[in-house]
C-alpha cells in the first residue's frame, strides 16, 4: 500500500492515492462546473427548448445513469474489471457525452448526449466511492470523503468562474461543453498514471465470481438499514437536484433584479465557496454524531433553504442578496450530507461488496434526478402560485425526511 500523509494540524491520515483522485475530481468538476448551472439556460434561452423539455431531456441521463451504475458496481467488485478500469472507461464515455452535447442544437441531440452523461457518470461513482473506502477505515474515512468532495467543489468553483467569464466576454455557451469534454480526457491521463487498482479479489472461477455478485446484490437490499437509507438518500438527491436544474433558471426568468449571466456566476460561485470553507470543519463536527443524526442537520437546513428561496422570489427589494443567502444554506446543507452519506455506505457495506452497495448508493442519485429536474421544470412552466407553492411544499417535504431517518437511526441501534 502506498504510504499515508498526514493533513497539516489534522488528526486524520489520508492515503496519497486519495490526495490524487481528489486532484483529478477537481479537474473534471472543473469542466463540469462550466456547463451544471449554464446548460439550462443555454438550452431554453439559446437553443429555444420549453423548460419542461430541457427539464426531461435532463431528466432523461438518469435512466442511463442508473443501468451505469448497475454495471459500475459489478464491474467493480470483478477480479477481470477492477475499481480502475471502469474510472477509465466512465472518462472516456463521458468525455464522448460532452462533445456530443456541445453539438446539439434540438431535443434529441440532447437527449442522446445526456443518456451517454448519464451512462458515464453511473459508471464513475461506484468505483470512485469505492476507492476511497479501500484506502480508509475507522474516523479517518469521513474527513477522506470530505477530502474527495472538497476536490469537487473547487473545481465547480473554477468552473463556475472561468465559465462565466467565457460566457460574459464571448457568450460561447458551446465552447462550455468542449472544455467539459477535455476535462474528462484529463482526468482519464491522471486516472491511467497514477491511479493504481486497490481491491484485488480471491483467484476464482468466472461462474463462482458471478454467484458472489449476485449474492452481494441480494445482501444489499436485504439489509434493513441500508435499504431505509436509500429511501431518505433519494429525497436529498431531489433537493441538491433543484439547485443545479432549476434555481439557475429561477434566478434568470422568475426572480425580479439583475440575474444576468455574470451574476448567476457570481451567485454560484459564493454558493461554491461556501461549501469549500466549510465542508471540512462540518464534516469533521459531524463525525462525533450518529450518521442520522448528522443527515437530520442537512435536512433541517434544506427547510430552511426553501423558506428563503420562496422569500427570494416574492420581496421587491434585495432579491440578489436573498439568493445569496438561500445559496449559502443550501450549500451548507450539501457539504453536511455528502461526506456523511459516503462514510454511511462504506461503513455499512461488507469490504467484499463495497462496490455493489455504492452503486445502489449512486442509483439514488439517478432517481432523485430523474424526478427533480423535470418536476423543477414543470413548476416553472406553471403558473406563479405554482411556482412559489413548489418551494413551499418543498419545504413541508423535509418532515417525511425526517421521520425516515428516525426510523434509520433506530434501525442501525439493533
Amino acid at each position: 500500500m502506498l504510504p499515508k500523509n498526514n493533513l497539516p494540524g489534522r488528526s486524520p491520515q489520508v492515503n496519497v492515492q486519495v490526495w490524487i483522485l481528489a486532484l483529478g475530481r477537481l479537474l473534471s468538476q472543473t469542466g463540469t462546473g462550466f456547463t451544471l448551472f449554464y446548460a439550462p439556460i443555454f438550452f431554453v434561452n439559446e437553443v429555444g427548448l420549453s423548460a419542461t423539455a430541457v427539464g426531461v431531456a435532463l431528466g432523461s441521463g438518469q435512466i442511463t445513469k442508473i443501468v451505469g451504475g448497475f454495471l459500475g458496481g459489478s464491474l467493480c467488485d470483478s477480479q477481470f474489471w477492477g475499481r480502475r478500469s471502469t474510472l477509465l472507461l466512465s472518462a472516456a464515455v463521458s468525455a464522448i457525452a460532452s462533445f456530443i452535447l456541445a453539438a446539439a442544437n434540438n431535443f434529441q441531440i440532447l437527449v442522446i448526449g445526456k443518456l451517454l452523461m448519464g451512462l458515464g457518470i453511473g459508471l464513475y461513482w461506484p468505483a470512485t466511492e469505492a476507492v476511497v473506502a479501500d484506502l480508509t477505515e475507522g474516523g479517518d474515512r469521513n474527513e477522506a470523503f470530505a477530502l474527495t468532495r472538497l476536490g469537487d467543489n473547487v473545481g465547480l468553483q473554477l468552473g463556475i468562474i472561468l465559465g462565466g467569464i467565457v460566457l460574459s466576454t464571448t457568450g460561447a455557451y458551446r465552447s462550455l461543453f468542449i472544455i467539459d469534454a477535455i476535462s474528462f480526457l484529463v482526468f482519464f491521463m491522471v486516472v491511467y498514471f497514477a491511479i493504481s487498482e486497490t481491491y484485488k479479489p480471491p483467484i476464482v472461477s468466472e461462474i463462482s465470481e458471478s454467484k458472489e455478485v449476485e449474492n452481494g446484490w441480494i445482501v444489499a437490499f436485504s439489509d434493513r438499514p441500508f435499504v431505509i437509507f436509500i429511501a431518505v438518500n433519494i429525497i436529498f438527491t431531489i433537493y441538491v437536484s433543484q439547485v443545479h436544474s432549476t434555481l439557475p433558471l429561477y434566478f434568470k426568468n422568475f426572480v425580479p433584479g439583475n440575474f444576468s449571466a455574470a451574476n448567476i456566476s457570481l451567485l454560484f460561485a459564493i454558493h461554491t465557496a461556501v461549501s469549500i470553507i466549510f465542508l471540512l470543519p462540518i464534516a469533521k463536527f459531524l463525525s462525533r454524531f450518529r450518521a442520522p443524526q448528522a443527515l437530520s442537520v442537512s435536512a433541517l437546513l434544506w427547510a430552511v433553504g426553501f423558506v428563503l428561496t420562496d422569500i427570494t422570489g416574492t420581496v421587491k427589494t434585495g432579491n440578489f442578496f436573498w439568493a445569496v443567502i438561500t445559496l449559502s444554506i443550501m450549500a451548507i446543507a450539501i457539504v453536511s450530507y455528502t461526506p456523511t452519506m459516503s462514510a454511511l455506505v462504506a461503513d455499512l457495506a461488507p469490504k467484499k461488496w463495497r462496490g455493489i452497495y455504492s452503486s445502489i448508493s449512486s442509483q439514488c442519485w439517478a432517481v432523485g434526478y430523474f424526478i427533480g429536474p423535470p418536476l423543477g421544470g414543470w413548476a416553472l412552466d406553471s403558473s406563479p402560485v405554482v411556482i412559489n407553492n413548489f418551494w413551499l411544499g418543498m419545504t413541508f417535504s423535509v418532515g417525511v425526511a425526517m421521520v425516515i431517518l428516525r426510523y434509520l437511526d433506530k434501525a442501525m441501534e439493533i
